[in-house]
C-alpha cells in the first residue's frame, strides 16, 4: 500500500516538475520573448562596441602623444583649431615640398565608369 502511494506521489511530482518545464520553454519561445531577448542583446553589444571605440579613442590620444613627444611636434596656439605643428624648419621645409608636388588639373570620377 505504501509502496503504491509512494509511486503515485512520484509520478504525480514528475509530471508537474514536466509541465512546469515544458510551460516555461513555451513562454521563452513566444514572439514577444524572443523580440525582447534580441533587443536585450542588441543593447548589451552596443554597450560593448561603445566601451571598444572608447578604448580606441584612448589609445589613439595616448600614441599620438608619444608620437608627437618622440617628433618634437608641439601645440599651435595660433590655430583655432589646435592642430599640432611642426617646428619652424622642418614646416618651412615640408611647405617647400608641397608646393612641388605635381597636381594634375583632371580627377577620376568613378561613376564615370558606369
Amino acid at each position: 500500500m505504501f509502496r503504491r502511494a509512494f509511486w503515485f506521489t512520484a509520478g504525480a511530482a514528475a509530471g508537474v516538475w514536466a509541465t512546469t518545464k515544458v510551460n516555461r520553454q513555451i513562454k521563452k519561445l513566444t514572439p514577444e520573448s524572443l523580440a525582447a531577448q534580441a533587443a536585450d542583446r542588441a543593447v548589451e553589444a552596443g554597450h560593448r562596441i561603445k566601451d571598444f571605440a572608447l578604448d580606441v579613442k584612448a589609445g589613439m590620444t595616448r600614441r599620438e602623444d608619444e608620437l608627437n613627444d618622440a617628433l618634437g611636434l608641439t601645440q599651435d596656439p595660433d590655430r583655432p583649431d589646435n592642430v599640432t605643428a611642426l617646428p619652424g624648419p622642418r614646416r618651412l621645409h615640408a611647405l617647400e615640398n608641397d608646393q612641388d608636388i605635381h597636381r594634375s588639373k583632371f580627377s577620376y570620377n568613378r561613376n564615370e565608369d558606369h
